[in-house]
């Protein structure tokens, strides 16, 4: 990774910030980004990373993040969308998004559509999207993306995470012939810090299975793996588990399906001006 930028969201803990670290210690540039200044600080310190403070439930904060970036590198050769949250309770961000929608989908489109042209610059280049298996029990209802109608936090999660394979693999068709590349990821079912709070019923199961799960360096290693592996530079539209390709749910595959999802994203960032974005 001798000569490589990288740019980590959610690099702050859990296997972010051991992926942060072992692409640093693998010789790449790496950027975090986060929300809280102290951890960003102490990964600074640990890794020798970059850092950039941005709070990714908000659509101009994530903007925002990509316009620091370009002011600082001009070059990004891979882009780890990690950052993500299950939260029990439904509530809306200062610009009227649904939080577990705002960070598992909006960031992830926001700061990687932010940043393309500088991907292209830099080919060859490549995106990594974490998404889980959790995608499997999620469905896409465009009449209610952002589950105002009995919101489930377990069920918006996994929407969420199946947006994440759809806007991975539309991601790749749009970049097809450009050098960059775009998969998705799945790191397991990992014992961190993720959803343990204002996860409900949830959370509470996380914690009892604990000790079933595997750690943060484990969960960590199929990203890490997808962010660097010399022969996956021309791979690109895949779900990768446990460092082998997997097929994902069918959903997943719905081009139509992405391609709606797609434009309903831009309808979204279109709508949230730049003064309510900021405030």
């Amino acid at each position: 990774m001798n000569g490589k930028v990288v740019l980590v969201t959610g690099g702050t803990s859990g296997i972010g910030r051991v992926t942060a670290r072992e692409l640093a210690r693998a010789g790449a540039t790496v950027v975090v980004v986060g929300r809280d200044r102290e951890r960003l600080e102490k990964v600074k310190r640990d890794c020798g990373a970059e850092i950039i403070q941005a709070d990714l439930l908000l659509a101009g904060e994530a903007r925002r993040a990509a316009e620091e970036f370009r002011a600082r590198f001009s070059r990004l050769h891979v882009l780890v969308n990690n950052a993500g949250a299950l939260f029990g309770d439904r509530q809306v961000t200062a610009e009227g998004l649904e939080r577990t929608f705002a960070l598992n989908h909006m960031a992830y489109f926001v700061l990687t559509t932010a940043l393309l042209d500088v991907l292209r610059a830099s080919a060859p280049a490549r995106v990594v999207s974490v998404s889980s298996e959790a995608s499997r029990g999620g469905r896409i209802d465009f009449a209610d993306l952002q589950m105002e109608r009995g919101y489930l936090g377990i069920r918006q999660y996994c929407n969420t995470k199946l947006m994440n394979l759809l806007f991975a693999f539309e991601l790749s068709r749009r970049l097809e012939g450009s050098g960059v590349t775009s998969n998705a990821v799945h790191p397991g079912a990992v014992a961190s810090g993720f959803g343990m709070q204002g996860a409900g019923w949830y959370g509470t199961l996380t914690r009892l299975a604990r000790p079933f799960l595997i750690g943060e360096e484990k969960g960590a290693r199929t990203q890490i793996w997808a962010a660097s592996l010399p022969s996956l530079e021309r791979v690109s539209g895949k779900y990768f588990v446990r460092k082998r390709e997997a097929r994902p749910v069918r959903a997943a595959l719905d081009q139509a399906l992405a391609r709606r999802l797609w434009e309903e994203s831009e309808k979204i960032v279109s709508r949230i001006s730049p003064a309510r974005a900021a405030s």
